[in-house]
């Protein structure tokens, strides 16, 4: 959605309203093919020549957190300065210690968490700058709290070259901005109402390049799915990109008749993409599916190949898949978590940061020939709804847009949402989110009325949220295949 003119928007200068929104500025075209050059030359260096440019990146990294974050100079306060050619000599840090300690871990005076809630709190401004030149995402509360994460304008442009040059293919010699999406009509259909990476990336794009704006559209998954299919209709994307829940779904009114586009490419991310989700995907549409790998805290982690792995942009992003204990886990073992280090970003230093997904590298050379690292990920496990209306008809929920129902709505994050029959769900909460109760209950109820499900019921489940994911982070929307209606503790919305 394009910000309307006028509408207020925080810049530089805290708590000034400028005239107009405030617009991104464009790329240094030097710097830009400097990078792409780069990015298309480092996988075919030598591994040990690679891993000593991450290195090399790493210590630059370390040195400047130590320089600029208060946070980052406590806790390196025993760590030899001279002596960084071991990771795990370098403390892990947390999403609870980051946003506990934000203002301290920052490197950029102008960015306080207290101003940043107030920019976030208008979802209008999302893919806006921040203070001038700051991109600002939030993450799911997978592990209980969201997270706010804020990316420098170098952190950006290593995250453009990223897409263009290594997911998309493209040529280092091409004009990307004009040539690559110019000529082609892109739809991200995704959740919005937040400032979600997606959705603001792609409201960012819209902002820099006006003349891209028509052909860049973001379609909202918390609509009906008949008033989506018709958007779709209507504009007649050249590219789709979605998470593969969604496009399952689409794929699904697609062989019904109702969908009735010609995509050239299916780009899927923010969950994992299944063998089967991508024959579907191929079989219905005739097309390509590319997947990404990425997240709030770094934009573009890993990208697939045609071998079902995804190969990790080692030059920029460290992974390290670690135990229960956060001791290393060899190739071949999945992971129980995993840290990561974002090279590219100074403005929010993440090093050696619990993701929390599971992680299982590749032993041998990838059959692709693509020399970068390759992993296999075990991410969200969460469960697609499918209710029934009133007539007894088949309504289906995708577990994102349910959790954006509740965490944009009602700053929700430590919960869990189970179907425990065909008309009824359950609500379980954490220890210190049930004075939301209320407030979720009304939020889901609009939702569901607005889905056509006005007979759906919601009960309250006194039982806390179940956790069995790996890194702490909680499946929150399930479906049980037995509907319990003999529940000790519950109460009817």
């Amino acid at each position: 959605m394009a910000l309307p003119e006028g509408q207020p928007l925080l810049n530089r200068t805290i708590g000034r309203t400028p005239a107009r929104p405030a617009r991104w500025a464009w790329p240094d075209p030097l710097r830009a093919l400097t990078s792409a050059w780069s990015l298309c030359s480092v996988p075919w260096l030598a591994p040990a020549d690679r891993e000593a440019l991450a290195l090399r990146r790493f210590r630059e990294l370390i040195a400047f957190a130590r320089d600029r974050s208060e946070f980052y100079r406590d806790l390196y306060t025993d760590l030899p300065e001279d002596d960084l050619a071991s990771l795990d000599r370098v403390p892990i840090v947390t999403k609870t210690m980051i946003m506990d300690n934000f203002d301290a871990v920052v490197t950029d005076p102008v960015l306080r968490r207290g101003s940043l809630e107030s920019f976030l709190a208008d979802p209008r401004l999302a893919g806006q700058p921040y203070a001038g030149g700051f991109a600002v995402w939030t993450s799911s509360g997978t592990s209980g709290e969201r997270g706010i994460f804020v990316h420098d304008s170098n952190a950006l442009a290593v995250y453009d070259a990223l897409q263009v040059f290594r997911f998309r293919g493209a040529l280092p010699s091409m004009d990307w901005n004009n040539a690559a999406f110019a000529m082609e009509r892109y739809a991200l259909v995704a959740v919005t109402g937040g400032h979600f990476a997606g959705v603001a990336s792609v409201e960012r794009l819209r902002s820099m390049y006006p003349w891209m704006a028509q052909r860049m559209q973001v379609f909202s998954l918390m609509q009906p799915i008949d008033v989506l299919v018709g958007q779709l209709n209507a504009y007649a994307p050249d590219i789709v990109a979605t998470y593969p829940s969604a496009a399952a779904l689409l794929a699904q009114q697609a062989r019904a008749g109702n969908l009735r586009i010609a995509p050239k490419q299916f780009w899927t991310g923010g969950e994992c993409l299944s063998e089967s989700a991508r024959r579907n995907l191929e079989q219905t549409f005739g097309v390509e599916v590319r997947d990404e790998y990425g997240a709030s805290e770094f934009a573009s982690i890993a990208v697939g190949c045609s071998a079902g792995w995804m190969h990790v942009n080692a030059d920029w992003v460290v992974l390290e898949p670690v135990d229960e204990r956060f001791e290393p886990v060899p190739p071949g073992v999945p992971s129980h978590t995993v840290l990561l280090t974002n090279l590219a970003n100074r403005a929010q230093p993440l090093i050696r940061y619990d993701l929390g997904d599971s992680i299982t590298v590749r032993p041998e050379p990838c059959p692709c020939g693509n020399p970068l690292p390759a992993i296999r990920i075990q991410g969200r496990g969460d469960d697609l709804l499918e209710l029934h209306d009133e007539r007894a008809g088949a309504v289906r929920l995708l577990p994102l847009v349910l959790t954006t129902v509740l965490e944009e709505g009602v700053a929700l994050y430590d919960f869990q949402l189970l179907q425990v029959g065909p008309r009824t769900l359950r609500l379980r909460l954490g220890a210190h989110e049930h004075d939301k109760s209320l407030r979720a209950r009304q939020a889901l109820r609009a939702f569901l009325d607005s889905q056509g499900l006005q007979g759906t019921h919601i009960e309250l489940d006194e039982a806390p949220p179940q956790r069995d994911g790996a890194g702490g982070k909680l499946r929150r929307i399930l479906r049980h295949a037995v509907h319990d209606r003999e529940h000790a503790a519950t109460a009817h919305a």
